[in-house]
């Protein structure tokens, strides 16, 4: 029986991350580069990457790279595939971390259900589940040949649960139909694609709840007070689920969705 740090281990694979610059996408990649992986952080913004991967200079040029891609662009998805192919050969493990989440100035967006605006729902479907789709789809005889191959999307609370829209009174703040659905397709394809890539290849989704963001005190107040732990969330309190999923300490799940939400869900 191997022990835990065997089972953990992930020297030798390869490890794609999806918003890889972001606040969650940056512990992902932590967590794997300290259990030895080699990771490919993906990114629209280059400035981000850069300052990413700054971060981290005990791996920089040794297992720690980064790539800029639009992923609402059907055609900069294969070329980014290709470009992944080209320089590492191989590709292990795929989390889909990253997400459409616009912003108070976007049109249809943070706006009234009436108001909420078609091509924005269009935009966010696009990146928030055709892309993890379509990249999985792309890198699948790549991760399947891998032997160990992981997929993890990583979905909302919001794909499982309605919102409770007294958290955002007094607040500029909304809670979009298209990034629920979005995030709720989500976790059906990680169903799908659970008992159509086995038994060669795991996937698996993991569901954040609220992380501190600098949310108005108001908002704040709500959601800790609702949270059985009494707090909101920490980019920390990712690392331990992406460890145990990203390697053989998970060798027998797949399908699951893991809810890291401080009990948010449970009531």
């Amino acid at each position: 029986m191997r022990t835990l740090k065997e089972l953990s281990d992930l020297n030798g694979r390869v490890a794609v991350v999806t918003g890889g610059a972001g606040h969650i996408g940056m512990a992902i990649a932590e967590a794997l580069l300290e259990l030895g992986c080699m990771v490919c952080l993906v990114d629209i913004s280059q400035d981000a990457l850069d300052k990413a991967i700054k971060s981290y200079p005990e791996y920089t040029e040794k297992l720690l790279f980064g790539m800029t891609a639009d992923l609402e662009d059907q055609s900069v998805r294969i070329t980014l595939v290709n470009d992944l192919i080209k320089q590492f050969g191989r590709v292990d493990i795929l989390i889909n971390n990253a997400g459409f989440v616009g912003d108070s100035q976007l049109q249809g967006w943070v706006a009234d259900f009436e108001n909420q605006n078609i091509e924005t729902w269009r935009r966010a479907i696009e990146v928030n589940l055709t892309a993890p789709f379509h990249l999985t789809q792309l890198l699948s005889q790549y991760i399947t040949k891998s032997g160990r191959g992981v997929v993890i999307n990583i979905g909302s609370i919001y794909g499982i649960v309605g919102p409770d829209w007294d958290l955002y009174s007094s607040t500029k703040m909304g809670n979009p139909a298209a990034y629920a659905s979005s995030k709720g397709g989500l976790l059906q394809m990680t169903r799908w694609l659970a008992t159509t890539m086995a038994p060669k290849v795991r996937v698996n989704c993991i569901s954040p709840g609220g992380l501190a963001r600098g949310q108005p005190e108001s908002f704040v107040t709500k959601y800790v007070n609702r949270t059985p732990l009494k707090r909101m969330g920490s980019e920390e309190d990712f690392k331990g689920v992406v460890a145990f999923l990203a390697s053989d300490l998970s060798a027998w799940v797949t399908g699951q969705n893991f809810i890291v939400d401080g009990g948010w869900t449970v009531w």
